[in-house]
């Protein structure tokens, strides 16, 4: 069997390039030959709200060898990405999809290939809806004979478009390419965290719906001796946040890494944390759940999208109804009074049920189904 897998591969940076590399060495060990192919242009620089989309000195990416051929805004090389994946004469094409954005190139490809197509969901109906996403979500399902999605909420979201769609759910697997964890006390230390300290994390990408000007203003409400730790890299302008945190008086509570943090970093900002927050105002799934798993950190999220189905079933943490801020704080001080070894012993059984190794296997078995 071959298999060929076109998304975002080294030298890209961040989340989407991690998962894609990982999958792709489980695929290359269960199947005849696989083939990594890439976008020559992910996003227009203009349309890209970070600092680069490409890997740095202090990140650790697996190199995979993935032929660049698309660009997202250059229609003519769809056809020739086609062109190219066809002359590989694969079984099947998967790809991944988290935005509308995509929709048009990754759809274009899809329906001119010779062969089965499967695209794995992070999300299907944005966070942030845009004028003409609809219309590039439905191309884009509608050009794939098979999906895998990331969540039940992405499931529901799925069929929502396209009813008798053929699917499977799975869990995101953890991320595992990260350096070992710290010292927790040495990783404080070199924050500048006082001993002692409760240490609530957000981390990761700062957008408008994960709501970290609730926990900034649940800080208000909790004492001195808990920490919040921000340690992520702004979409758009960060200037209401730290406005906020001088509003709210919290400056004395709040430690600040707003940067993109480069993998060689990770280890320091989970390790200092007791808790990792995702208090999101909307959601489909996240990364984040699975780099803290992976760390052993506990989670709590907001009962929005699919975060809670990758909590509650498990006792990884703990879970918040809705995204405002009383029940934020109360649900932090609820966290620090159970016993923090029953969210550890939730965390080693989400290690059991989700591994790269099974998603590959079921991709392979919907392939079977198709």
């Amino acid at each position: 069997m071959k298999v060929a897998k076109l998304s975002t591969f080294y030298p890209f940076r961040g989340g989407i390039a991690q998962y894609n590399a990982a999958l792709f060495r489980e695929l290359e060990k269960k199947v005849d030959s696989a083939k990594a192919f890439n976008f020559s242009r992910q996003y227009p620089n203009i349309l890209f709200p970070g600092k680069t989309q490409y890997v740095t000195e202090d990140d650790i990416p697996d190199k995979i060898d993935a032929e660049p051929i698309l660009d997202t805004v250059n229609p003519f090389s769809y056809f020739s990405a086609a062109r190219k994946i066809n002359r590989y004469q694969p079984d099947l094409l998967i790809t991944k999809f988290w935005m509308p954005f995509f929709g048009p190139s990754l759809g274009t490809v899809a329906r001119r290939t010779k062969c089965k197509t499967i695209a794995i969901l992070d999300n299907v109906i944005p966070h942030e809806r845009r004028p003409g996403d609809m219309a590039f979500i439905k191309y884009f399902v509608n050009s794939f004979d098979g999906f895998i999605s990331m969540s039940k909420k992405v499931e529901g979201d799925l069929f929502s478009v396209k009813p008798h769609a053929k699917n499977k759910f799975h869990l995101h697997p953890l991320y595992d390419h990260f350096p070992p964890r710290m010292d927790k006390r040495e990783a404080q230390e070199k924050l500048g965290i006082p001993e002692g300290k409760k240490v609530l994390l957000y981390f990761g990408f700062i957008r408008d719906y994960k709501g970290l000007d609730l926990l900034i203003q649940s800080m208000k409400h909790l004492s001195d001796e808990y920490v919040l730790l921000i340690a992520g890299e702004p979409y758009g302008s960060y200037d209401k946040y730290e406005a906020l945190i001088k509003t709210e008086a919290v400056a004395n509570k709040v430690k600040q890494y707003v940067r993109y943090i480069d993998d060689n970093e990770v280890p320091l900002f989970y390790s200092a944390a007791d808790v990792c927050m995702l208090t999101y105002k909307s959601a489909t799934q996240s990364g984040v759940v699975s780099i803290s798993y992976h760390y052993d950190l506990p989670v709590m999220v907001t009962d929005v999208g699919g975060l809670k189905e990758t909590v509650a079933p498990y006792g990884s943490g703990s879970v918040v109804k809705n995204p405002n801020v009383d029940e934020i704080v109360q649900g932090v001080k609820d966290f620090f009074n159970q016993d923090y070894q029953s969210y550890l012993d939730g965390i080693a059984l989400v290690k059991q049920k989700s591994s790269w190794d099974s998603l590959a296997t079921t991709i392979l078995d919907l392939y079977k189904e198709l």
